[in-house]
């Protein structure tokens, strides 16, 4: 169950966060074509990608919450020793 933890950690993660860079970068690309000027890039762009990074966030949160649980779930149920 932890592997299950530490595979989405290190690989699903750093894909996510790619992601974002990736579309990042097709949104500055696509906003300098129409020419959209430093106005732009001061505000609205930086808005937006702060609510990408909150939304990948949530959602990696939503991905690894069943893993936490299950872990929680366990160690709660664990046997005690009698003295």
């Amino acid at each position: 169950m932890k592997t299950q933890i530490v595979i989405k950690v290190f690989v699903i993660l750093p894909v996510l966060i790619m992601l974002d860079y990736v579309f990042m970068i097709l949104l500055g690309c696509t906003t300098c074509l129409f020419g959209l000027g430093n106005d732009f890039y001061c505000g609205p762009y930086c808005l937006i990608g702060k609510i990408i990074l909150g939304l990948t966030a949530v959602l990696f949160f939503f991905i690894i919450f069943p893993n936490i649980k299950e872990i929680i779930k366990s160690s709660r149920n664990a046997s005690t020793t009698e003295k």
